[in-house]
């Protein structure tokens, strides 16, 4: 009965303290950075030749939308967008390597993304996105049963790409490409809060791992992170609140285990310049858990990696070998 009695008390103890830190937590925002440090003016260029957006049905019925920038060459390069965007950032990007004929080019708005999801922000439950993204790539399969499939991705996007490999599905992607990939919150590649763009509920997110850690996913669609997009780049078309599984689902699990099931050709790219990111741990981080190729940009920021001419050459050469 003492027993009983204790274990009783430490449960209470348990949830107490994971309910106060879901209930009193608050974003944290940095006092020294801010979002006016990242270059988001990069972003501000002419996107009236984007493709149409076009649909495909997940395994819940849910119609999630993707934009195509069609190739002859017999690879398909999937571009996984970052935080708080959608497929619209990859089209000079996409243009480029569709038009130099390297790949075809798919770029999907994630669920809880883009110009009309279902729950902006959002998701049913932790690692949806993994299971998208394997009937989009069965979708691919389906048009074009002979092409190799790229998995990349930029900032979060990087991070999903990552998780994406250490999961059930990872041994599908025949390569892997990241632009200054978002490795892990407290990964020695990233700078405090993003540099600044992010501001998390980090006494909240805490709060509900807890509970997660014992099966409780009661509280899961509370907010744990929101980002400061300036205003200029607003549409309404921008995604600047996450629910705790819609973050969670970005994120590797374990980014050394989720690296470490890497067995497919790597590159990483990323701006010396990159606000967001310690791009000089890139190499000895990744390579202690798997084989990588790591190629850093000169004065290219963390957008500029994505807009930027520099990553031309770069993705034309080593898609080129693969």
């Amino acid at each position: 009965m003492i027993i009983l009695k204790i274990l009783l008390i430490a449960v209470l103890i348990y949830l107490g303290i994971a309910a106060t830190l879901i209930i009193v937590s608050k974003p944290k925002i940095s006092a020294e950075q801010g979002a006016d440090n990242i270059n988001f003016n990069e972003m501000l260029i002419d996107y009236n030749s984007l493709p149409e957006l076009q649909y495909y049905q997940a395994r819940d019925n849910t119609a999630l939308a993707y934009r195509h920038y069609p190739s002859r060459a017999n690879k398909t390069l999937i571009l996984l967008h970052g935080s708080g965007w959608h497929s619209q950032q990859f089209l000079s990007l996409a243009n480029y390597v569709s038009k130099q004929g390297l790949a075809q080019v798919y770029t999907p708005d994630l669920r809880g993304h883009g110009h009309d999801p279902k729950r902006r922000g959002d998701v049913d439950y932790i690692g949806q996105f993994e299971d998208d993204l394997a009937d989009f790539m069965a979708m691919i399969k389906t048009r074009h049963p002979d092409t190799k499939v790229i998995v990349g991705g930029h900032s979060s996007g990087g991070g999903l790409a990552i998780r994406f490999a250490g999961g059930q599905y990872g041994g599908q992607a025949d390569a892997y490409v990241l632009l200054a990939p978002f490795i892990y919150y407290n990964a020695p590649t990233t700078k405090p809060n993003a540099g600044g763009w992010a501001q998390p509920y980090t006494g909240r997110i805490v709060g509900l791992t807890m509970l997660n850690n014992i099966g409780v996913h009661w509280f899961d669609s509370l907010t744990a992170i929101q980002f400061n997009l300036p205003e200029p780049l607003r549409n309404g078309s921008e995604t600047l609140v996450y629910s705790y599984r819609l973050n969670t689902s970005f994120a590797p699990r374990d980014y050394q285990q989720d690296l470490s099931s890497i067995n497919q050709p790597l590159l990483v790219i990323a701006g010396t310049a990159d606000e967001t990111m310690y791009v000089d741990q890139y190499q000895p981080l990744i390579s202690e858990y798997t084989k990588v190729d790591v190629k850093l940009l000169p004065d290219v920021t963390h957008m500029g990696v994505v807009v930027g001419p520099e990553v031309q050459p770069v993705l034309r050469d080593w898609l080129g070998k693969l």
